[in-house]
């Protein structure tokens, strides 16, 4: 069964067998706008069957294979724009995330390692000077003046002697004592580089240059004079289509673009710009945090060097904290700088899909026509705004009787579908001043008061000619942010298939940790509360991390007796015998004479 998988894999492997660069995203989102595009005679509401899917293959590779391609040109660069940015935070958690990572991993090396010779105690401290250049965002790119200068900062606070006294440390305070050194180094290796005679901002700029992978520098003025280029090429675009669709050129004209070919360039232009904003945004917060970050940090210096000239010696308690201030803007520094570099290297392969610098119409083409610009559209049409008394039967948001009309999330990204559809494809920016039409709880803006008022008489009809043309055109799926994707059609081929199940299906919810006796459960939570009293002992063994000779002391169970009760009698008559003549009478016998008395008495 050939599913859309098994589709975009066989595209992908026929393009690597042409020498084309093709990913998987890209294929797959041709093969969905081409199947979806009626005029390629798809019907996308059943399964397609394998000559469908073979045909479909052959117009995906045709339609990747077309050389010079504006609209191919487009959607590559929606692709990986969607790809390869990220919004400013992302950016940011995901470079503390890959700091965190490698720092997390040398922890682990530093933390296992049980040196005993004076080999291995010099090894071991090579690790810590790792340690401490990762932490000062050089790792690999750092070169040997940066190297000498963290280790001697290294040394001023954690001389090698204090090896042996840091391989004594728990796991845990050896860790802490990690990251606190590393913080307490970077900021005095800043000091020290920053104390030199050259300028401090030179002295910076190289460090961030240093620390990043690529030395361009990126300013907001390279973005701003990208996005002018782009609206300028906007502004000729549009107005070269304005005067096509109202029919000022003449047809016999020679040398004309052609429509089609100009309309893609349109949006190519358009999405240009729209990228080229984002980027702007994000550099213009991201300057403003460094400029903000630098002005601490040569506040901070200045304090430290005001602090250490006063006086020969200084406790640690007083610049320890200083160093670790300097540490964390060094930090926050480095990630801006990453920061504007993301945005560069997204810029910069931006402007291999974008035809802003070519021209691909004649200066004939725009005689006749009025080149505006946005601005100058939104300024003409500001004052004619609609009257909600005459479109009653629809939901209007006009400036100044309703709070926050133009915070709305506009649908088309604000583009007038009026003009969109009437006039051959042309984008015009909408105007919120004229009002805002409210249809089935979503927001849409018009380039004239005719235009929404037209509109509104038929949403649903312009909304679906829309998304036609967007079928027609695949770039405006995502340059209007159309919904038209999400359903996910499957192209497959059809087979015969059965399920069985269960006539009467019971559900099971086992609780393994259920147990039904009270008397158990009682058992158990003595158990667990008789814990609460109890020392818990550590264990050693052969393979122990902390590994040495440990000896434990007893003593010995002394042999002791018990006393208990003696052995008495009752009190009962002692029986007693008298014998009576054997002494003094020589005549007569023995008498005997029974004295016992009786247990009465």
């Amino acid at each position: 069964m050939a599913n859309l998988n098994d589709v975009v894999g066989k595209i992908v492997g026929a393009c690597a067998t042409s020498g084309l660069d093709v990913s998987d995203s890209l294929a797959s989102f041709l093969v969905k706008t081409i199947a979806l595009n009626s005029e390629n005679g798809f019907d996308v509401s059943r399964k397609l069957t394998e000559k469908d899917v073979s045909r479909l293959s052959e117009l995906v590779l045709k339609e990747l294979a077309a050389k010079s391609s504006v609209c191919l040109d487009t959607i590559k660069s929606q692709i990986y724009f969607a790809e390869e940015y990220t919004s400013r935070d992302d950016v940011l958690e995901r470079i503390q995330r890959a700091q965190e990572n490698q720092l997390s991993r040398l922890r682990t090396e530093l933390l296992a390692c049980r040196a005993r010779s004076s080999e291995d105690h010099s090894a071991l401290y090579g690790q810590v000077i790792s340690y401490m250049l990762q932490s000062s965002g050089m790792g690999s790119r750092a070169d040997g003046i940066i190297i000498g200068e963290v280790e001697a900062a290294l040394r001023s606070v954690f001389p090698p002697s204090n090896l042996g006294t840091f391989l004594k440390l728990l796991q845990s305070d050896k860790e802490r004592q990690l990251k606190e050194l590393a913080t307490v180094v970077v900021g005095i290796w800043l000091f020290n580089r920053t104390s030199r005679k050259s300028p401090k901002e030179a002295i910076l700029r190289e460090l961030l240059s240093a620390s990043r992978q690529d030395t361009s520098l990126f300013t907001c003025e390279e973005v701003e004079k990208e996005l002018m280029t782009a609206q300028r090429s906007v502004w000729k675009h549009t107005a070269v289509l304005e005067k096509m669709t109202r029919g000022v050129r003449d047809a016999s004209e020679g040398g004309a673009v052609s429509p089609v070919l100009l309309r893609h360039a349109l949006y190519n232009v358009r999405q240009q710009e729209r990228f080229l904003k984002l980027l702007l945004a994000d550099a213009r917060v991201s300057i403003q945090h460094a400029e903000e970050l630098q002005r601490q940090l040569w506040s901070q210096l200045e304090l430290l060097n005001k602090t250490v000239q006063t006086v020969k010696s200084v406790p640690t308690t007083k610049v320890f904290p200083l160093f670790k201030i300097l540490s964390k803007l060094w930090s926050g520094l480095r990630e801006e700088a990453e920061v504007l570099s993301a945005c560069s290297r997204v810029m910069s392969k931006l402007r291999s899909f974008c035809t802003s610098g070519v021209q691909i119409f004649f200066d004939a083409d725009l005689d006749g026509s009025e080149e505006r610009t946005d601005a100058q559209r939104l300024m003409d049409s500001s004052g004619d705004c609609i009257d909600p008394e005459q479109m009653e039967d629809q939901e209007w948001l006009l400036p100044g009787t309703t709070g926050g009309y133009s915070d709305q999330p506009l649908q088309f990204s604000g583009f007038c579908g009026y003009s969109l559809v009437t006039s051959d494809g042309l984008l015009l920016p909408g105007n919120p001043s004229i009002g805002v039409l409210k249809h089935m709880n979503k927001f849409y803006a018009f380039s004239s008061r005719d235009a929404a008022r037209l509109f509104a008489r038929r949403p649903s009809y312009f909304i679906s000619e829309v998304e036609e043309k967007a079928k027609r055109s695949p770039e405006l799926i995502r340059l209007l942010q159309l919904d038209l994707l999400s359903s996910g059609h499957r192209v497959e081929s059809r087979c015969e298939m059965g399920t069985q199940t269960d006539v009467h299906p019971v559900e099971a919810h086992v609780d393994r940790a259920y147990h039904w006796n009270e008397w158990e459960l009682r058992r158990r939570a003595i158990q667990l509360t008789d814990l609460r009293t109890k020392v818990t002992h550590s264990a050693q063994t052969s393979n122990s991390h902390m590994r040495r000779e440990n000896c434990s002391q007893t003593w010995r169970v002394k042999e002791n007796c018990s006393q208990t009760r003696r052995d008495g009698h009752s009190n009962v008559p002692r029986p007693q015998v008298y014998l009576a003549g054997v002494r003094g009478h020589r005549v007569g016998g023995v008498e005997k004479v029974n004295l016992t008395r009786c247990v009465e008495d």
